[in-house]
């Protein structure tokens, strides 16, 4: 049996070599230097020419599917972007290359309210609105902003080396999609999932539509609490405020049923101050007794909890407010903002005497629009409703019940506080730009929603509804819309459900449980078999990225100063599952440095000969040092596989730049350079071997680090391409003996290297130097060991001046040349007895029980760390002292 089998199973069927030989192109063809914007451009259009990111449904492999998380059409790449399209490009070319028919789905969101403002603020700059356009027109000048401004993300995401299929992307509002969309608004409306109702919702008088709950976000803010007196006498109720505008649109006052404060008060009519009405005292139990007054204004238009107190009353429920937030009340606050308005009605309060104390600072959690940062107005406003609880239900239970798993396991409960608490979602929105609400009303109140192939309704009085759907709506049917549903495709029977969902864990909310309640409901099938939460990327010192605090990075700066390849391994290598990412410059340069290691590692072995021509030696003829690389390659292997069947991407990347940079790099092409140098089998061995672990090296690095690999890799192997390449397969080998035999040569050079460190001595200095090594296991690689730490042959009159024992061996140097051994040795000993005069101070401190008992404990261990610091320094001095003889 060949050594083959004992190292690396592989199917070179795929490497198409040259006809003159692999190593035809020669190393000349490798420029000193990787200059990674030479290449990457014209890699990757090679790869797409090619059409190697193309699936085929009918191929008969097993499929692997992964749908890219929508970008916005307005969007461009962000460091968030390159994080999670590293990991998915990483996941799909590793199963590309172990012979899955991989399908990475590339696509845009319509991104409705953000696309609209963009227009409207370009028509804002030629004096125009919306409303001057036109309903009509105004869509159509969003879609022209599409076509010449949308989608730079898709180039940027070329420049990243996304390795996605072209040929299937697809766009939120595209036919196919808004065809599924009104199939499942139709099949839901039918099913009574969706219906029509007039409640509180969160409304945005900036971008003028309502947003939903996951829409919001809440922050605390400065405000002002006032205490207001309402009625006159007896029948005299205090309440308080932070949003006194409101009380223009108070219908009542609702005290606990059970507060024996106020039982004289219930079913009394209360004067309202400003106002002309009066308005009742109702008895709730929403109202906590032990809060304020325990007395409360109900304002069932502008409150959420006022609106369910009004419906459980029958209170009348008036809007004082319009979608601008400008007060529409009659009276002298009418046209006001909202803000101004608080301000005057205080003061007109204030003038009747009804305010009780004077405003004081109140922080409190106010919400936000998440795309203006506006704050949000309740209002009480007819929308479209989807009744969530059975669609929420299934979703919990396809994770329940292990047919979804998340990942890391410890995230799930993030998932279930949502989905098990999750209230109707609200899906109209007042835009222009979206899928427009398939709902047409009739002349005599008929209402009727139409499906994709049926036809409206026409006539006199007809009209369809103006709002559209929020666009999580249809970015919640992404899995299988873009595989072609509603009709059963090719591409839907062989790649739903997808294999895995890569994500950060702040859109669990927004995005994941909207796909897995649409994919249970319509396809009875979830949509994925692994939520895989990331974490969010931070700058280097776990700080948010935010324009406000200066930290933000264009990640194609860093592309292009270090290449794509050194900000993938980057980011890959901070990708603990569900943690943050810190990420800075400096860390992009380290990995632009690996990247610059395998380059001009593998251009040297190219020049001492590596080869992948003809089969591996037979097992015997393998050198210890062979053995040994070849089993740690078949660990590295089995390891990278099971870093990635977990989604561990910072372990697989520690692994393979470990391995790659110190085993290969630093020991097994040092250690193979004595061997090189002597010629013969040995090195035509060595050679076969350096090539081996090369390839496979190269075919681990690729799915993170494409761009470097390839072109190394076609150049070692001939091959037509990596990203076609098989993954290689881990044989069982191991040689444990190999093993150990190199950790003890490793033990060794390293121990000699840190005694020369600590003698000043240059890396490249050479000295004289005996080696007994006989009966030890670096017999069989002292002319390694030499080479490796610079030692010269021990010649006539040799004097050994320090002499170590290392790994069962000694190493005698003679240093007499090198350093003033004398005037060392006085220094050692000068540092010696300074060291044992610490010990001794501070041993005696210790030892007193009077100090024990007196000093404080931060003394008492600042002393034992000393004191512990001063036998460690005694120790190693003394061996310095010993080794110099």
């Amino acid at each position: 049996m060949d050594a083959r089998t004992l190292a690396v199973v592989t199917d070179n069927t795929q490497q198409s070599p040259a006809a003159d030989g692999p190593n035809s192109a020669a190393p000349a063809d490798l420029p000193t230097q990787y200059a990674p914007a030479e290449v990457e451009g014209k890699l990757y259009e090679r790869w797409v020419e090619r059409g190697y990111f193309e699936a085929d449904a009918k191929s008969g492999k097993p499929p692997y599917t992964i749908v890219i998380p929508p970008p916005n059409v307005t969007g461009s790449l962000h460091l968030g972007h390159a994080f999670q399209h590293t990991l998915m490009d990483a996941l799909t070319r590793r199963k590309r290359m172990q012979g899955y028919e991989a399908l990475w789905l590339p696509g845009m969101d319509h991104a409705g309210i953000a696309t609209q403002n963009k227009v409207e603020q370009q028509l804002g700059e030629e004096g125009k609105s919306r409303q001057d356009l036109g309903r009509e027109a105004f869509v159509e000048r969003v879609w022209r902003w599409k076509e010449e401004y949308g989608g730079r993300i898709l180039g940027q995401m070329r420049r990243l080396g996304d390795g996605v299929d072209w040929s299937r992307e697809r766009f939120t509002m595209d036919e196919g999609l808004s065809r599924a969309v009104q199939t499942v608004f139709k099949k839901m409306h039918d099913d009574g999932l969706i219906y029509r109702a007039e409640r509180i919702i969160n409304w945005c008088p900036r971008c003028l539509t309502a947003i939903s709950d996951i829409e919001v976000e809440y922050q605390e803010d400065d405000g002002e609490l006032v205490q207001l007196r309402y009625g006159e006498g007896e029948e005299t109720v205090v309440v308080a405020t932070t949003r006194a505008e409101t009380m223009l649109g108070d219908t009542a006052i609702a005290v606990h049923p059970d507060d024996e404060r106020y039982q004289h008060l219930i079913g009394k009519q209360i004067k309202l101050p400003l106002t002309d009405r009066t308005i009742p005292v109702v008895a709730d139990s929403h109202v906590d007794p032990e809060f304020g007054t325990g007395q409360v204004k109900v304002t069932p238009a502008h409150d959420p909890n006022d609106f369910e107190i009004g419906r459980r009353h029958g209170l009348p429920m008036l809007t004082v407010m319009d979608e601008r937030g400008v007060i529409t009340a009659h009276g002298p606050f009418q046209g006001l903002d909202r803000f101004e308005a608080r301000s005057a009605i205080v003061a007109a309060l204030r003038e009747q005497g009804r305010v009780l104390e004077e405003k004081r600072p109140y922080v409190h959690s106010v919400g936000h629009c998440s795309r203006c940062k506006t704050t949000i107005e309740p209002r009480l406003s007819m929308q479209w409703w989807v009744k969530v609880a059975p669609l929420a239900q299934a979703a919990g239970d396809a994770v329940r019940d292990g047919r979804v798993r998340i990942h890391p396991a410890d995230m799930s409960s993030r998932y279930f506080d949502w989905v098990d608490n999750m209230h109707d979602w609200t899906i109209s929105r007042q835009l222009w730009w979206g899928h427009r609400i398939p709902v047409w009303y009739g002349p005599d109140g008929e209402v009727v929603c139409v499906g994709p192939d049926e036809e409206p309704p026409a006539g006199e009085g007809w009209h369809q509804d103006p709002d559209v759907l929020d666009t999580w709506f249809s970015s919640g049917l992404w899995p299988f819309s873009t595989l072609g549903w509603p009709d059963r495709t090719p591409d839907l029977e062989t790649f739903y459900a997808t294999d895995v969902l890569v994500t950060g864990y702040d859109i669990i909310f927004f995005w994941v449980a909207r796909m897995m309640m649409f994919g249970t409901y319509v396809m009875e099938e979830p949509p994925f078999h692994t939520i895989a939460l990331t974490g969010l990327v931070r700058d280097e010192h776990g700080k948010k990225m935010s324009k406000s605090f200066g930290n933000v990075v264009d990640p194609l700066d860093w592309m292009d100063a270090y290449g794509s390849d050194a900000l993938r391994f980057t980011l890959a290598s901070g990708a603990n599952p569900g943690t943050d990412v810190p990420i800075g410059e400096d860390w992009v340069k380290a990995s632009r440095n690996f990247a610059n290691k395998i380059w001009n590692a593998t251009r040297f072995a190219l020049m001492n000969g590596a080869t992948v021509e003809g089969p591996l030696p037979e097992a015997g003829e393998l050198a210890a040092t062979d053995r040994w690389i070849l089993s740690r390659l078949n660990e590295v292997l089995a390891e990278v596989d099971g870093y990635y069947d977990d989604y561990q991407f910072a372990k697989l990347s520690d692994a393979l730049r470990h391995f790659a940079w110190d085993e290969v790099f630093d020991w097994y092409v040092e250690l193979s350079k004595t061997t090189f140098a002597k010629g013969g089998r040995p090195a035509e061995v060595s050679r076969r071997v350096l090539g081996e672990v090369l390839d496979v090296t190269l075919r681990l690095l690729h799915p993170v680090v494409p761009f470097v690999t390839e072109t190394l890799w076609t150049t070692l192997t001939g091959g037509e391409s990596v990203v076609v390449a098989p993954w290689p397969q881990d044989s069982g080998f191991r040689d444990a003996e190999a093993e150990r035999e190199i950790a003890t040569v490793q033990q060794a050079v390293t121990e000699v290297r840190r005694f020369r460190a600590d003698q000043g001595l240059q890396p490249g200095q050479k000295v004289p130097a005996q080696l007994a090594v006989e009966g030890t296991p670096l017999v069989a690689h002292e002319d390694a060991v030499r080479q490796l730490l610079r030692l010269q042959p021990a010649g006539e009159g040799f004097q050994a001046t320090a002499s170590l024992p290392v790994a069962g061996a000694t190493v005698s140097l003679d240093l007499s040349g090198a350093i003033d051994v004398a005037a060392e040795r006085k220094r050692l000993a000068k540092d010696l007895a300074a060291a044992e005069k610490e010990l001794a101070q501070t041993g005696a401190k210790l030892g007193n029980e009077a100090f024990l008992a007196k000093a404080p404990d931060q003394v008492v261990e600042k002393i034992r760390g000393r004191k512990a610091a001063a036998e460690a320094d005694i120790d190693r001095l003394r061996q310095q002292l010993d080794r110099l003889g």
